[in-house]
């Protein structure tokens, strides 16, 4: 891994010097966009909307358009910004983790101690798990100023962005008022839930999708591009034989006489 960002934490007067890294990397394939006739890639150009000139990289600024004119902000402009010039995640209060809300996690990173010495890092990371509580902090990097919380997972002090408050949109949907259920089907629902209990184990799942892909595109390859995705995957489909259940209650109760026989242990088979 290579760190995309120096800096120091701060609470009071400790100080922790740190190097952060992308704790997260997509897998999914590229594809890109190609020329159906001839296969070629589809290239983009930057061109200027006034005289349809090509424009370098090295001549494009960042701009802000207010509805009447358009304000142009450079590198310098940008680098004089307070924010931007602080290399620090500075820490502004110690709340209870569980009163953070999930939907406001954005992006997550690792923080590795940047200094000969690691007993502040160590220092903080056993206060936050001793008191169960998640830091708040504030910082800025690429342009942009961040809230953040700073938490432990795995020994290693994880730094997550957070969105910020008029990020999070407020869900308005008519459909829901008014709706109600039985006891009854809550006891159903109640009783499916239980067939289903496990403890979560992120490494049983896959993603599907990236595999049947992947799957795809290796299949072409070997049979020069002859076989189509309705070809390649026609034995791998299942027939949906509750497609036409409508009542609640009895999808219901098949999903859980599906489970119950799911997780049933299979008879011995005879010698």
């Amino acid at each position: 891994m290579h760190s995309i960002w120096k800096g120091a934490v701060s609470f009071g007067l400790v100080n922790v010097p740190v190097k952060l890294y992308a704790a997260t990397e997509n897998h999914d394939l590229a594809l890109h966009q190609v020329h159906a006739r001839d296969g070629g890639r589809i290239r983009y150009q930057k061109v200027c909307s006034l005289d349809g000139e090509v424009v370098p990289q090295s001549e494009i600024i960042k701009g802000f358009y207010d509805g009447h004119q358009i304000v142009t902000l450079n590198i310098d402009d940008l680098s004089e910004l307070p924010a931007e010039r602080s290399r620090e995640i500075e820490v502004v209060e110690f709340v209870p983790s569980d009163q953070i809300d999930p939907i406001m996690f954005d992006s997550t990173y690792y923080l590795e101690p940047d200094s000969k010495s690691a007993k502040a890092y160590v220092l903080l990371r056993r206060v936050l798990t001793e008191t169960n509580r998640t830091a708040i902090v504030k910082f800025a990097i690429r342009d942009k100023s961040h809230l953040a919380v700073l938490r432990v997972r795995d020994e290693v002090l994880v730094l997550q962005t957070l969105l910020w408050p008029d990020e999070v949109r407020k869900p308005d949907f008519p459909a829901l008022e008014g709706v109600k259920v039985s006891d009854r089907e809550i006891e159903m629902a109640k009783t499916l839930v239980t067939s289903f209990e496990a403890d979560f184990n992120p490494g049983q799942y896959q993603d599907d999708y990236q595999n049947q892909l992947r799957e795809l595109i290796d299949r072409k390859i070997a049979d020069g591009d002859g076989v189509t995705a309705k070809q390649a995957f026609a034995s791998s489909g299942t027939a949906d034989d509750d497609a036409g259940v409508t009542d609640l209650m009895t999808a219901l109760r098949k999903s859980v006489e599906a489970a119950k026989a799911k997780t049933a242990p299979k008879p011995k088979k005879k010698p």
